[in-house]
């Protein structure tokens, strides 16, 4: 019988192609736009010509992303911050680990955003959310 090893080094995570780390670079400069600086108009440029929304509470299109932007964000949650915790790439998605808070003082939410990028622009988003609970069976964060 013939035994094998093989030893693998690990010096940490897998680097990015090119257009995997142009893609992430679009997506974290588009969420720092349209979520913490709340800039409609600008985040719009990051949106490519058929944007197609999965949340519930949003509408397909660049016009609607403004609209959530300038209503939900800006004028209900002007205080509102996000911090990108995680970032996970793969070929054209970049999903975010995201902790938000609406208010300071405020209970904490996590949420992770899918988002798809074709030709430099986000088509489609994905997200989910979960407000973090005061009390956790374990000694974990959600972060």
């Amino acid at each position: 019988m013939l035994a094998t090893s093989v030893t693998v080094f690990c010096t940490g995570a897998l680097a990015l192609s090119p257009q995997e780390q142009a893609n992430k670079d679009v997506v974290l400069a588009f969420y720092e736009t349209a979520i913490n600086k709340k800039d409609a108009d600008a985040a719009a440029a990051f949106i490519g010509p058929k944007y197609i929304q999965h949340n519930p509470r949003a509408a397909d299109g660049v016009e609607a992303l403004k609209g959530f932007i300038n209503g939900y964000l800006k004028k209900a949650n002007p205080a509102l911050k996000a911090t990108v915790r995680r970032v996970v790439v793969q070929d054209d998605l970049v999903v975010l680990h995201v902790q938000s808070l609406a208010q300071p003082g405020g209970p904490e939410t996590a949420i992770v955003d899918i988002f798809r990028v074709e030709n430099g622009k986000i088509v489609e988003h994905w997200d989910v959310m979960q407000q973090v609970p005061e009390q956790m069976a374990h000694g974990n964060t959600m972060f």
